[in-house]
């Protein structure tokens, strides 16, 4: 069996050495669009996260019979032809949600404890030169007794519920799809929970319904002082938007995801002046080592199940 890996940076430092009892395998750190093709025209398996797999290079792959993604997400392999020519595609579900949940809490707590500010406090000799003990500049609240919205109420968006409950938050949720009807949290229209929430936090996918749910009127319904989290995709808020009104009006936002990854060199997120109210980090909630070790076991038994 020819067992092609196309993306194994997205992987880190993770062993990757389980591949290599199933089979001959090929393993790239990254591949381009171009490249994909004259690596993948062989192989009876192609593992990929993020390399798109069009109907045009299946036609060129004659002994191709499995594309495991190595993701949950499957929008970059084309399905309708996979399923034409009897090309099996597997992902895999559900080996991140308590790493996302761990990110969501670090990233609120970033935020709203100011950390990056009072870390620079002490390190720039700041303290030392105080004549007190402490140092309240940048004042920061409790999360109990507040109100904490979350958009999109899945397995992550309940984690998440769940423990701001136990911080003592009062948790409500918007339905993105229409049809999710919780008993456990009181169910909110979009603008009422973008009004009364003092933290919000994004966990749905990007489709019809969620593109740019979170635009200019949506960023003027929020709080001054809110925080709006984005962990589900990029696409959800719009992020040329949130670049004009992260100076105009005082909220706090953390995006671990944006709509181009990476994001461009001349982003307008770039120009911000606020930068102490915005917190991006590259895509990486997913990505604790538990994960990451998940993911490969997981894609691992779809090759063997395969096999």
């Amino acid at each position: 069996m020819k067992i092609v890996l196309l993306d194994t940076l997205t992987f880190g430092s993770s062993d990757l050495g389980g591949f290599d009892a199933l089979g001959e395998v090929l393993k790239y750190e990254t591949t381009s669009f171009e490249q994909t093709l004259e690596r993948i025209k062989e192989a009876n398996v192609i593992v990929t996260n993020k390399v798109v797999i069009t109907a045009e290079m299946m036609d060129e792959c004659p002994d191709l019979k499995l594309i495991c993604i190595a993701a949950t997400g499957m929008n970059n392999v084309d399905l309708e032809a996979a399923k034409e020519k009897n090309i099996e595609v597997k992902n895999v579900a559900g080996y991140s949600t308590d790493s996302v949940i761990q990110h969501t809490f670090s990233m609120l707590f970033y935020l709203m404890g100011h950390s990056r500010y009072y870390d620079e406090y002490v390190k720039d000799g700041s303290w030392q030169k105080s004549e007190v003990f402490t140092h309240v500049a940048k004042p920061f609240f409790e999360l109990k007794g507040k109100k904490w919205g979350i958009i999109g109420l899945g397995e992550i968006g309940r984690g998440v519920a769940k423990i701001a409950t136990a911080f003592g938050a009062e948790v409500s949720y918007y339905s993105t799809s229409g049809k999710n009807d919780n008993l456990d949290y009181k169910r909110e229209t979009i603008s009422n929970l973008l009004e009364q929430s003092d933290v919000i936090s994004i966990h749905a996918p990007l489709n019809a319904s969620t593109e740019d749910l979170i635009a200019h009127s949506e960023l003027l319904m929020m709080k001054d002082g809110a925080t709006l989290l984005n962990l589900g995709r990029g696409g959800i808020v719009s992020e040329e938007a949130l670049s004009y009104i992260l100076d105009a009006k005082p909220i706090y936002v953390g995006l671990d995801v944006l709509a181009q990854e990476p994001m461009a060199h001349d982003h307008p997120l770039m120009k911000v002046k606020a930068k102490e109210r915005l917190y991006i980090t590259p895509h990486i909630a997913w990505t604790s080592v538990e994960a990451r070790a998940k993911l490969l076991a997981s894609v691992i038994d779809n090759i063997k199940q395969y096999g």
